[in-house]
């Protein structure tokens, strides 16, 4: 991959073979992202697949101590006309059924959490294609099926994030934003390994090889991570 001059300063005299701790990671990130907003402390877990499970079937949702305000998040809600009010009180930015699957298939709209109640499953599953690539097909296993679309819409609104495994086996999650202080991003990690130790079935010295943190733009650093006692 071909790096810009902007990556290339960031990474001027970093040993790119140290094994850092968390707080250590957590400092480099901050120091060397190069971006001009403020980014996000990003966390990149590549994880043992078990054998009898596909990649794509390991999802989960977050919900993180020290929460990212994501007003900006853009959600749609898919449910029955009885339950648009709720979805729409609760900040939801589109809410339907019918037409709204209509306006997805046309790449009308574009969004970033798909929620949908357990009652129209079965009628957008048509959106199979443009939903299953994107990691945007709503799913039991991270929270994004449910009778209470409202809570539902709410909780992402203040930062819960839905994640997955992709296809080569690592799991990307948000700490926090960089302008935070590193103890409360220092706990956000400490969740986050958790919630992905939760959706695998093992511990962390069984379930992930290898974990970087990483700010949205700079070098990434490799953790050797010790949970707390």
């Amino acid at each position: 991959m071909k790096r810009g001059k902007k990556y290339k300063k960031a990474i001027e005299g970093l040993d790119r073979t140290k094994v850092y701790t968390i707080e250590e990671a957590i400092q480099e990130a901050k120091k060397r992202s190069y971006s001009s907003f403020v980014g996000s402390l990003e966390l990149h877990f590549d994880i043992v697949i078990p054998k009898e499970k596909d990649p794509k079937s390991i999802k989960g949702a977050l919900s993180l101590p020290h929460s990212i305000d994501t007003k900006d998040t853009t959600i749609v809600v898919f449910t029955t006309p009885d339950k648009e009010k709720e979805a729409k009180d609760a900040g939801a930015d589109y809410v339907g059924l019918d037409d709204l699957i209509k306006s997805v298939q046309k790449g009308d709209i574009s969004f970033d959490i798909a929620i949908a109640s357990p009652s129209v499953m079965s009628k957008i599953a048509i959106l199979g294609k443009e939903l299953g690539p994107k990691g945007l097909m709503p799913n039991p296993k991270n929270d994004t099926v449910t009778d209470d679309v409202a809570s539902a819409v709410k909780e992402f609104k203040k930062g819960k994030q839905a994640f997955a495994c992709d296809s080569s086996g690592v799991i990307h999650v948000k700490a926090g934003k960089l302008d935070m202080e590193d103890e409360k991003l220092i706990e956000n990690v400490h969740v986050a390994v958790s919630a992905v130790e939760e959706v695998v079935g093992k511990q962390y010295s069984q379930s992930v090889k290898r974990m970087h943190i990483a700010p949205t733009m700079g070098p990434s650093f490799k953790v050797d991570y010790m949970k707390p006692e």
